[in-house]
């Protein structure tokens, strides 16, 4: 990637596109392996170093470059970039839930939330609701206390977290500053378990008419959580008359999914629709350099995708 640039521009990007296109082919007819998930992160110009960690597992190793990839997503622009940098990090946390390394059950639970918030940023509510699941079953979370869900990390999900971030930042420097309290502890973050909980009943007030939200165990989940400011603060937006009691679970949804299966089609569809995007630049950039010599049309490669 980085000789192509130094010879031309438009072969970089001419190359690119191809680049997009064979791993689509490859992908739809035997599966997208960790290979092209590489490949595609490195093409994208999104590839991480992983120098620093060289000593730390493949899975948690797959964590971090995922939440590396959604920390530069900003989902309010258009386009297949964005989205395509989301369906990676959706892999990538795929495969982190797919390696038995030894610090598996440690992460478990927080590349299940991460990708329960990816699949709510992309309109997929059932899916989230079915990888929160995951985490509100799950029997030990004693392992769970040593990560924590950083709000930094987290995609754009609704105005509601924006503004408890902000809240739990602003309360940080009032004791930092009025109160002449010097804990560094960062605060922007919530514990993985009650964010399930925050995320999963989200999707439920979405996908469900009903105005008795499931609580699913929370009552259970509060009592033996030590809570975070952000915990409580994100838990009173959803239930307005939010109590510490245990409540009874009626009706809850017994299915349950392959953590690590990932739905390629999605990813193929926004590879082509990303290589006839970077074919129509070359196009455009032929035309600034040569228009005066030969009429060129910038449309061919849209026109063959539509077709």
């Amino acid at each position: 990637m980085t000789e192509l640039s130094k010879v031309d521009t438009r072969l970089l990007i001419y190359f690119t596109a191809i680049a997009f296109l064979q791993v689509a082919y490859k992908s739809s007819i035997n599966g997208f392996s960790d290979e092209f998930i590489d490949v595609l992160a490195t093409i994208s110009e999104l590839s991480i170093s992983t120098r620093r960690h060289i000593n730390q597992h493949r899975n948690e190793l797959s964590l971090i470059k995922a939440t590396k990839l959604t920390k530069v997503v900003e989902i309010k622009s258009r386009g297949t970039v964005p989205l395509k940098e989301i369906e990676l990090s959706k892999a990538y946390l795929h495969r982190a839930l797919r390696c038995k390394d030894s610090d598996s059950d440690s992460i478990y639970c927080l590349a299940n939330v991460y990708l329960a918030a990816l699949y709510y940023t992309t309109g997929q509510y059932q899916t989230a609701i079915d990888h929160c699941t995951l985490v509100m079953r799950s029997q030990d979370h004693s392992q769970c206390s040593s990560h924590v869900v950083q709000g930094e990390l987290l995609p754009k999900i609704d105005d509601d977290i924006d503004s408890v971030l902000g809240l739990a930042v602003f309360y940080q420097h009032i004791r930092r500053a009025a109160l002449n309290h010097q804990q560094t502890q960062h605060v922007a973050v919530f514990s993985t378990e009650m964010f399930a909980h925050f995320l999963h009943n989200r999707c439920l007030s979405i996908t469900q008419t009903s105005s008795n939200i499931e609580l699913c165990r929370l009552g259970k989940c509060i009592n033996n959580t030590q809570l975070l400011i952000t915990d409580v603060l994100s838990l009173k937006s959803v239930y307005r008359k939010f109590r510490y009691s245990l409540i009874t679970v009626r009706n809850c949804r017994q299915k349950t999914i392959d953590a690590a299966e990932l739905n390629t089609s999605k990813l193929v569809e926004l590879l082509q629709k990303s290589a006839v995007e970077h074919l129509t630049t070359y196009r455009q950039l032929q035309t600034r350099d040569f228009g005066s010599v030969a009429t060129i049309v910038t449309t061919d490669f849209e026109a063959l995708h539509a077709y």
